[in-house]
C-alpha cells in the first residue's frame, strides 16, 4: 500500500449527542473514531491477548500510517450481521473469523480494493523534502482508534495494542453513555499540553435514511393511512423538509467530491507552467522585486 503522512488533527471540541432517535436498522451510531497525539501512551482498561474474545473482530495494524483506514475497518467489521457490508468486506470478515489478530491485519493489508480505497485519498507528493533526525523539527505523530459496542461490552480498538481493550459492560442503545468519559478521560490526560483532537461517528448514509422517510411518508399519505387531515398535512410538511434535507445532502456530497479532487490533484506542472509562462512575458521579475520587498 501507499499511504500519506499523518492528516492533522482537527480543534472541533468534544461533543456526543446520546439523545440521537433510534435509526431503522437499530442503533444510530454504529461506532466512534477518536483521533488524537500519538505518544506511545499505555491503555488505563485491560488488553485481551484474544483477537477474538467475546466475538470481537480485531486486527493488528501491519502498515505505517493505516490507522485511519484501520479504525473504520474495525467499526464495519464488528456491526450487527444485519448492516449490509459488501461482498468484499462480508467475505473478508467471515474468512478471517478465527484468524489472529496479525493474520487478520495481513489479510486487510493484501485486499486490494481496500488498498485502493485507501489509496485514493492519498495526498501526491511530487516534491520530497530533506529528512531530518533534528526532533525541533519533527512532524507530530496522531493516531486514529476505534469505539464499539460489543456483545454488551465498550470496546476500544487500537492496531498497534496486542487486543481489543475492554472499558466495560454497555447496553446497545446507551452505549455512548459509557464511550463519553472514557474518551473525556483521555482527553484530559493532555489538558495542559495538547488541544488537537477529533471525535468522528460512523452512522448510517444520512441520504438513506431520508429517502426511507420519505418513501414512508409519501406511501402512507397516498394510501390514506392518516386519522384526519391535520395529520395528512403534518406528512406533506415533513416531506417537503425531507426533500429540503435531501437535495442539501446531494450538493454537499457534490462539494466533497470537487474538495477531494482538488486535494488530491498535482499542481506542481500547472504552477511551472505559470512560472514559465510569466518569465517569457517579463511579468516574472516585477513579481520577485515586489515579494522581496514586502
Amino acid at each position: 500500500m501507499r499511504f500519506s503522512s499523518p492528516p492533522s488533527a482537527s480543534r472541533a471540541p468534544l461533543v456526543v449527542d446520546t439523545r440521537v432517535p433510534a435509526s431503522p436498522r437499530g442503533r444510530p451510531v454504529y461506532g466512534l473514531i477518536f483521533l488524537f497525539k500519538y505518544n506511545g501512551e499505555k491503555p488505563t482498561a485491560p488488553v485481551s491477548e484474544d483477537a477474538n474474545a467475546d466475538g470481537v473482530f480485531f486486527a493488528s495494524q501491519v502498515i505505517q500510517n493505516a490507522c485511519a483506514t484501520q479504525a473504520i475497518l474495525s467499526i464495519l467489521m464488528n456491526c450487527p450481521d444485519d448492516v449490509p457490508l459488501g461482498d468484499e468486506l462480508a467475505n473478508m470478515r467471515e474468512f478471517t473469523r478465527e484468524f489472529d489478530a496479525d493474520l487478520k491485519g495481513l489479510a486487510i493489508s493484501n485486499s486490494e480494493k481496500i488498498r485502493a480505497a485507501h489509496n485514493s485519498f492519498a495526498r501526491p507528493e511530487p516534491i520530497v523534502g530533506e529528512t531530518t533526525n533534528d526532533p525541533k523539527n519533527a512532524e507530530d505523530l496522531f493516531h486514529f482508534v476505534a469505539y464499539v459496542p460489543k456483545n454488551g461490552a465498550l470496546y476500544e480498538l487500537d492496531g498497534l495494542q496486542r487486543g481489543p481493550i475492554k472499558h466495560g459492560a454497555c447496553g446497545e442503545t446507551d452505549w455512548l453513555n459509557r464511550a463519553c468519559p472514557v474518551i473525556r478521560e483521555r482527553i484530559e490526560k493532555y489538558a495542559s499540553s495538547e488541544i488537537r483532537f477529533n471525535l468522528m461517528a460512523l452512522v448510517r448514509d444520512k441520504k438513506d435514511v431520508l429517502g426511507e422517510k420519505i418513501a414512508t411518508a409519501t406511501a402512507k399519505t397516498e394510501q390514506g393511512a392518516f386519522s384526519s387531515q391535520a395529520e395528512k398535512a403534518e406528512l406533506e410538511v415533513s416531506v417537503h423538509e425531507w426533500r429540503d434535507a435531501l437535495e442539501r445532502e446531494t450538493e454537499r456530497r457534490a462539494a466533497w467530491r470537487d474538495e477531494n479532487i482538488r486535494r488530491k490533484h498535482n499542481y506542481i506542472p500547472f504552477i511551472f507552467n505559470l512560472l514559465e509562462a510569466c518569465a517569457e512575458r517579463g511579468a516574472l521579475r516585477p513579481i520577485i522585486d515586489k515579494a522581496r520587498g514586502s
